[in-house]
């Protein structure tokens, strides 16, 4: 690739459009506009190039904008859902469009991460990398030490025919524990709760890696410091 080009799939990425992967989609499906022609997998974008997307001309790598949003039970992790009774854009109204790094169901609250920066998203989003994850965890049944030991040694889940990775698990109450993890299944705590006799009645994400809840109340967020921003790359 000629000096001063980089990947169509960055450029979009770095805009905040999306992550890379995402951006070949789009790609594919010729939503992408390079200087009046319909833009082509592993294209180039040089200086002074006009890229389109959805009718707005993008202007490549942007600040990098990190948001802690405290979800509320109830709301959908998506952006758009015809279906969804309440989105997690309907409670973010700010000037740089961001998209979240990892979901939340809809039956979960806590702690969601969103981005402008599609890198950043990619490097967390990455199971590899095995970044911690905190939730506290109200459940239904006897929740005795056994049965948090049998959680931090994994846990096998029929429905997706895998076993879990070790997790960090410390009771904190009667029907409360902290659960650490350091992948993200589908449901996974509710599917390791029910494998050893408990039923979830409340899950509640504390913890992204380095950033935390701390005091936001349900359907608020705040932007993330540049140090809080570093952390998340370590």
């Amino acid at each position: 690739m000629d000096s001063g080009k980089i990947r169509l799939n960055k450029f979009l990425a770095e805009s905040g459009v999306c992550s890379r992967r995402e951006a070949d989609r789009l790609i594919e499906a010729g939503k992408v506009i390079i200087n009046g022609h319909i833009a082509e997998i592993g294209e180039g974008v040089s200086p002074g190039d006009r890229v389109e997307y959805e009718g707005r001309v993008l202007k490549g790598k942007a600040d990098t904008v990190v948001l802690a949003f405290y979800k509320p039970k109830g709301v959908t992790t998506s952006e758009k859902d015809e279906h969804a009774g309440r989105l997690v854009t309907d409670y973010i109204d700010y000037p740089v469009r961001v998209t979240y790094a990892g979901r939340l169901d809809k039956d979960s609250e806590g702690l969601l991460l969103l981005t402008n920066d599609g890198d950043l998203i990619d490097h967390m989003m990455r199971g590899a990398n095995r970044h911690e994850k905190e939730y506290l965890v109200t459940a239904l049944g006897e929740l005795t030490e056994e049965t948090a030991e049998k959680l931090r040694k994994g846990v096998y889940l029929p429905g997706l025919n895998v076993k879990t990775r070790p997790c960090k698990v410390t009771i904190k109450g009667k029907d409360t524990m902290s659960v650490t993890l350091t992948q993200g299944l589908n449901r996974q705590i509710r599917r390791m709760c029910e494998q050893v006799g408990l039923k979830v009645k409340k899950l509640k994400r504390v913890r992204v890696m380095n950033v935390t809840l701390g005091n936001l109340k349900a359907g608020e967020y705040r932007e993330l410091t540049a140090e809080e921003i570093k952390g998340l790359w370590k």
